[in-house]
């Protein structure tokens, strides 16, 4: 699940309907604190909230401090530990400790116009980051300069010590082509894992939302799907169908996207079948490289559910250890 929830649309509603609203964002921690650097809480200007800083443990104390700032339009810092006697009150008694920024939307806060661009960006799937000094001012989103940040999902200060950036990814997808067994294993764990699952396959006798329930089912060609879809930084792509009909047209779309992970089933030879139809198409050895082929981490699966666990696994390492 993504960190930041739907804090910035609910703070962006409630501010447009002159509600009022702040964004707190953890920004340090040590120890055990519950939540980590970036996540957010919003709050509106009668009391509502959206969001997590602590799960649950300082909330109460944090509403209280924004609604104080949206009353007075500036931006607040809090610290919370366990030896802080507000914050034992309210009970972080978990060993940990937390500082956590609160900005009102406005002028002397996050500026609406700021938080109208980063709920746009967030909605077209884009990663941005909301830069800002918490001695005051300089807030702007930030696009580039911020790979490795974006890749491993990690808000944090810069060197000065004072320039924080809040990353906000768009949550991560898988897409999976081939409505087989391993797909319906494959959904759920990834799904828990935090990842929205698209499941392709122009065989509505496969792709039947009977046999996904939870997932988007698409009937439809994977190359065209996929075009429809998008595939960013942000996105998995798992071809399961062994008919190259399909795997083909889906990988050709695939290894000229940006995806994080791609993974073919089919034994060695299948795959290296495969290599040598790319290699006739075109895809020079980096981009045949790209793929996981066969699919997912040798640990001796056996099964459908292994299966999808050792592909699943496969695509976190991808992820955080490229």
């Amino acid at each position: 699940m993504d960190i930041f929830e739907d804090a910035p649309e609910r703070a962006y509603a409630w501010a447009q309907a002159g509600r009022g609203a702040a964004l707190a964002t953890v920004v340090e921690t040590w120890g055990s604190a519950p939540r980590r650097v970036g996540a957010q809480l919003a709050i509106s200007g009668d009391g509502e909230m959206q969001g997590s800083v602590s799960g649950g443990c300082v909330e109460g104390a944090v509403v209280v401090e924004a609604l104080e700032a949206i009353e007075e339009g500036t931006s607040r810092l809090l610290e919370y530990g366990v030896s802080d006697g507000d914050a034992f009150a309210v009970g972080l008694a978990c060993g940990g400790k937390i500082r956590v920024l609160v900005e009102p939307v406005g002028d002397q806060g996050m500026p609406f116009d700021i938080l109208r661009d980063l709920v746009a960006a967030r909605a077209a799937r884009q990663p941005v980051g909301y830069q800002v000094r918490l001695t005051g001012g300089g807030a702007r989103l930030v696009t580039d300069g911020y790979d490795n940040r974006f890749r491993m999902d990690r808000s944090g200060f810069e060197e000065d010590g004072d320039t924080f950036v809040a990353i906000h990814n768009p949550p991560l997808r898988l897409v999976i082509v081939g409505a087989v067994h391993i797909a319906q294993a494959l959904v759920p764990m990834a799904q828990v894992a935090g990842f929205d699952v698209v499941v392709i396959d122009p065989r509505e006798a496969f792709g039947s939302q009977a046999r996904f329930p939870d997932a988007r089912v698409i009937n439809d060609w994977p190359d065209a799907a996929l075009e429809q879809l998008g595939v960013d930084t942000r996105t998995a792509v798992v071809l399961l169908t062994h008919d190259p009909k399909l795997d083909d047209p889906a990988l050709h779309i695939a290894l000229k996207s940006k995806a994080f992970y791609i993974g073919a089933l089919g034994s060695k030879r299948t795959h290296a079948s495969r290599v040598t139809r790319l290699q006739e198409a075109g895809f020079t050895d980096a981009d045949i490289d790209r793929i996981a082929g066969p699919v997912g981490l040798d640990i001796g699966a056996a099964g459908p559910p292994e299966i999808a666990v050792s592909i699943l696994a496969q695509m976190i390492q991808s992820l955080r250890k490229p």
